[in-house]
């Protein structure tokens, strides 16, 4: 994501926003969002995440001082820090999240095929303590890519994400997202976890499916998107689709079949 000085003017865009979209649906606003958020602080000495191959292993261990910049090129997808995406009118967030191996302790750090330097709680307090400040500013975290993290870790995490932002929870149970209605109880973090876990805690929302159209055309990524909208809205409230190419793209099907965007450069 390529980001200029202008873009710290979008700190309060949704605050800012005509009365009259205030009573959309959350879903039917264009949210811009972040592809592998935290990817612009990867620890390049940091070892490879669990799922990776034996091969890729091998080939990284004998290798080391050919793979390890290339991994750091290919796999940092961000050059600003949470809080300056946050300023820049980011509200949507791709959080891959993971245990390291051999860890004794309950620390989690991000992951895009290595570990960042930055552990996720302490981020995390940085996203609350930027809501605090900006109170009419909602925000989508989608927690995902769970790797090494037992029954008893996710609970503790979760225990720990509930402290950290509190009543800006908005319950999955929840049957009216606008920012009308978000702004009245003064929610603030709609919260995504993808795991089983997630079913026994209110204030989480299942997981957002995620298809990638991974096509290297123009042509194709059109001709794939125009298959997943023929498809139709699934029994879900939201789903999300990643298009790569020189620009990125986030469609969110919505009500009624229509599709909203969430772009990434």
């Amino acid at each position: 994501m390529d980001l200029t000085e202008s873009d710290s003017d979008y700190g309060d865009w949704m605050s800012a926003l005509s009365e009259e979209l205030w009573d959309v649906s959350l879903s039917n606003l264009a949210i811009p969002g972040s592809h592998d958020t935290m990817s612009y602080c990867l620890d390049i000495t940091s070892p490879l995440v669990r799922s990776e191959s034996d091969t890729f292993r091998i080939l990284d261990g004998l290798f080391y001082c050919i793979t390890r910049p290339v991994i750091y090129r290919w796999a940092t997808t961000q050059e600003k820090g949470i809080v300056e995406q946050l300023q820049a009118g980011i509200r949507y967030f791709d959080l891959r999240i993971a245990h390291k191996p051999n860890d004794m302790s309950n620390e989690l750090y991000f992951t895009h095929v290595i570990y960042t330097h930055v552990t996720v709680l302490d981020t995390l307090q940085k996203v609350a303590s930027w809501l605090d400040s900006h109170p009419k500013e909602i925000v989508i975290l989608a927690c995902r890519n769970f790797e090494g993290l037992s029954e008893k870790l996710h609970e503790t995490f979760i225990y720990s994400l509930k402290r950290t932002f509190a009543s800006k929870l908005c319950p999955r149970t929840e049957a009216v997202v606008t920012l009308r209605h978000l702004w009245s109880l003064r929610y603030q973090v709609v919260l995504s976890y993808d795991d089983q876990t997630a079913a026994r805690h209110n204030e989480l929302w299942p997981a957002i499916p995620y298809l990638w159209a991974n096509k290297p055309t123009a042509e194709g990524l059109i001709d794939y998107l125009e298959w997943e909208k023929s498809l139709g809205r699934p029994g879900i409230k939201l789903l999300l689709s990643l298009s790569v190419l020189a620009l990125m793209e986030w469609r969110c099907f919505t009500e009624g079949n229509n599709m909203g965007s969430l772009w990434l450069a």
